[in-house]
């Protein structure tokens, strides 16, 4: 059964479409930084997880990957839009790898942001999982997002951290439980060597949830895979380094769409898809 995502559109919806899918306990609102600059040239999706910011209330889990993952392709049905450039992250990318792996049509382009093929060991999510539905979303909250910046960042704007601890305290205890019970069962290291869509992949160096060794053996396995490490930056990387952030996205939707209209124009070679490469970006 699919639950129907709550969405904010921005732009001109005769553009292609991008979609925004955030990090467990998040809303769609992580993604204010990047907006302003994807509306120039695109027509942009924020959307909640389900149980998550304004989506309906969730059905009681547990859930799996597919389960969310095609709560997006219901809404993407919904809205008839084809296919979409996918910006996820964390559990966001890890359902966007699973859309590219298993609808490769949906996705014209994939960007992976602080994410994993799989979140071993699965106990600690189970244990989240049992903690919230014992003691609420709440309980766990600052410790959530204790993670989610570096401490040098945290240090000079608590501020930020506080709305974060408040954007994870608004989600629903069955939602983040059972949202938990997804990462902890889900495996997609197979899966993602069948990825075909161009495909950027960004991690946060300071990143306790997902490091950049994590990342980079994800970027190895995704053929032709562009792979940038963020410093500083941890979990919300694009929170953290927003300007930084915005740029690598807007270039790679960019350079996809001109590799796929070369595609489509006769005599014309499209370049092939390259190497991954990587990076450190400050």
């Amino acid at each position: 059964m699919t639950v129907p995502l709550h969405y904010t559109q921005h732009g001109d919806p005769a553009a292609p479409t991008v979609l925004l899918l955030g990090s467990l306990g998040s809303d769609s609102t992580m993604w204010v930084p990047q907006i302003p600059a994807l509306v120039e040239k695109w027509h942009v999706l924020a959307v909640d997880h389900r149980g998550h910011g304004h989506s309906s209330p969730p059905p009681d889990g547990p859930y799996a990957m597919a389960d969310l993952a095609s709560d997006v392709i219901a809404l993407l049905d919904s809205l008839g839009l084809d296919a979409v450039h996918y910006i996820g992250l964390s559990l966001g990318g890890a359902i966007g790898q699973w859309i590219a792996a298993h609808h490769p049509e949906r996705i014209r382009s994939l960007a992976l942001l602080c994410t994993a093929p799989a979140f071993p060991p699965s106990g600690p999510w189970l244990d989240r999982a049992a903690a919230v539905r014992t003691e609420g979303v709440a309980s766990i909250a600052e410790a959530v997002v204790s993670r989610w910046f570096s401490p040098e960042f945290a240090e000079r704007h608590p501020e930020v951290l506080a709305r974060y601890v408040r954007m994870v305290e608004a989600t629903t205890d069955e939602g983040y439980a059972a949202c938990c019970e997804a990462l902890a069962n889900w495996d997609g290291r197979a899966d993602a060597a069948h990825i075909v869509a161009p495909t950027l992949v960004i991690a946060g160096a300071q990143d306790p949830a997902t490091p950049p060794s994590t990342m980079q053996a994800l970027a190895d396995t995704v053929a032709g895979s562009e792979f940038v490490v963020v410093d500083p930056g941890a979990h919300l990387a694009n929170v953290e380094q927003p300007d930084l952030v915005t740029t690598l996205l807007v270039e790679h939707i960019s350079r996809a769409q001109d590799r796929a209209a070369a595609q489509d124009t006769p005599h014309m070679q499209s370049p092939a898809r390259g190497a991954t490469r990587k990076g450190t970006v400050s």
